[in-house]
């Protein structure tokens, strides 16, 4: 349909609409009719420039988010690693006690012994009935005949199945038959000869020996003594004294006796002592003693025992006990079968820690770059920060896409003091919030490359 002029009615809209835009824009302020306006652009092209602003501010949200989110699981991380480390420092501080007591106890310091054993035992932790008796033995040694006493009795009272009772009651029986006469503890001259000559009957009738030996270590003798005696027993290497070795070894005396009876069969090897000492393993079911066991292992340098105990302890504490000491050992290949195998995430980080302990750097690389485990690269990558391998975590930065793996990188710098590589990677690094965690770590380290670069971005 047309117009009497021969305009469509169509076009004299579109010719309206423009006259009505034409007139809008010479109606506007000046601004408004400068940039895409003046040449032609639509609104829809005018647009483009907000909608892009949107897009990146949402891929930086959605990064935000990602990263609070890592924050999280990392505190979650760091939460439980503070609750082991807690639990940690108590069982070291307990070992702490329990080793101060008995040094004061060798140096005839009773009364600090009794203080080191009393606070050990105020604890409540699995060497209580151990600090009970040595309480009880430090307050003899000091003439308090019924504190001693009571304090035996509450030994046998709570710890009805301790190794400890045997020395308890016969340190009773001694207490009850010298009541009235302390301890002189300057009379130790006495007792030196007394392990001059045993040591004497040893060599020359070595059964006799062990059978004086055998009831001087059921006795109420000091620790020192019966270390002594021990000694003297296992450096014989007679039939009898290796009988005696064994039978103490597997228990027949208190947890601390058996304990120095399995590192002296670890010391003198031989298959012999390698079957007693997986006897031993296999029969306990005292962690202590266990972790015994796989110490003499690897004093004696048997790859092939603590490689079967890696693969089939279930106790994943005795577990990571054997792997880290298949690593002092340098067991390498057996650490490499052990990593292939093993489904853990837990065990196989402390494989990796049996590959540092040993050197191996090669296995650490190969794990940063191709493990698919985020935690087992992490691990590795810290491994080769305390190994000092600048090559490789340069090169391992430079490949990574994973942000979190970085900051890794950035960490193991830090830890190995490598404030040159930090350094490189600020002042090339892109990304903001790189920079500034490189930057956050040299400010920390307090190095000449780290304050130089420091007061460049100063001076800017």
């Amino acid at each position: 349909m047309s117009t009497p002029g021969g305009m469509s009615i169509a076009g004299g809209l579109r010719t309206a609409v423009l006259a009505a835009l034409v007139a809008g824009l010479l109606a506007a302020p000046a601004w408004a009719c400068t940039g895409p306006w003046l040449n032609g652009v639509t609104l829809a092209q005018g647009s483009e420039e907000p909608d892009r602003f949107a897009d990146q501010q949402s891929e930086q949200d959605r990064h935000d988010r990602e990263q609070e989110a890592r924050d999280r699981e990392q505190e979650k991380r760091d939460r439980a690693q503070e609750k082991k480390d807690r639990e940690q420092e108590r069982l070291d501080r307990m070992q702490e006690l329990y080793d101060d007591g008995r040094e004061a106890l060798d140096e005839d310091k009773y009364q600090t012994a009794e203080k080191r054993f009393s606070e050990l035992a105020e604890l409540n932790g699995p060497q209580t009935d151990a600090a009970l008796y040595w309480k009880a033995y430090a307050e003899n040694r000091q003439g308090k005949s019924d504190t001693s006493l009571a304090t035996i009795a509450e030994l046998k009272k709570r710890f009805l199945q301790s190794k400890w009772r045997k020395d308890a009651e016969a340190l009773e029986i001694e207490i009850r038959t010298h009541s009235g006469h302390p301890v002189n503890p300057e009379a130790q001259s006495d007792q030196d000869l007394k392990i001059l000559a045993l040591q004497g009957v040893m060599n020359n009738d070595p059964v006799r020996g062990v059978q004086l030996a055998e009831k001087q270590l059921n006795g109420p003798a000091s620790p020192k003594e019966k270390s002594k005696i021990l000694f003297i027993v296992a450096q014989n290497g007679s039939k009898e004294s290796q009988e005696l070795l064994a039978k103490i070894a597997q228990g027949q005396s208190n947890s601390e006796l058996q304990r120095k009876a399995v590192e002296y069969l670890g010391m003198f090897g031989g298959n012999h002592a390698s079957n007693m000492l997986t006897t031993i393993y296999t029969g306990s079911s005292d962690q202590a003693v266990k972790r015994a066991v796989i110490q003499s292992y690897m004093i004696s340098g048997n790859r092939e025992q603590l490689f079967k105990l890696a693969k089939r302890e279930k106790d994943e504490s005795l577990k990571r006990d054997a792997i880290r000491n298949l690593g002092l050992v340098g067991g390498l290949d057996e650490l490499q079968q052990l990593y292939q195998s093993e489904p853990s995430t837990d065990v196989r980080r402390e494989i990796l820690q049996g590959f540092f302990l040993a050197g191996d750097s090669t296995k650490m690389v190969q794990a940063a770059e191709g493990e698919k485990d985020p935690e087992l690269r992490r691990a590795a990558i810290r491994n080769l920060g305390l190994m000092g391998k600048s090559d490789a975590l340069q090169s391992i930065y430079a490949k990574e896409t994973d942000r979190g793996l970085k900051e890794e990188v950035l960490n193991a710098y830090f830890i190995s003091g490598n404030s040159k590589g930090l350094v490189a990677i600020a002042k090339s690094e892109k990304d903001a919030g790189l920079k500034k965690r490189a930057v956050e770590k040299l400010s920390m380290m307090n190095s000449k490359e780290g304050n130089e670069y420091l007061m460049e971005l100063l001076n800017k």
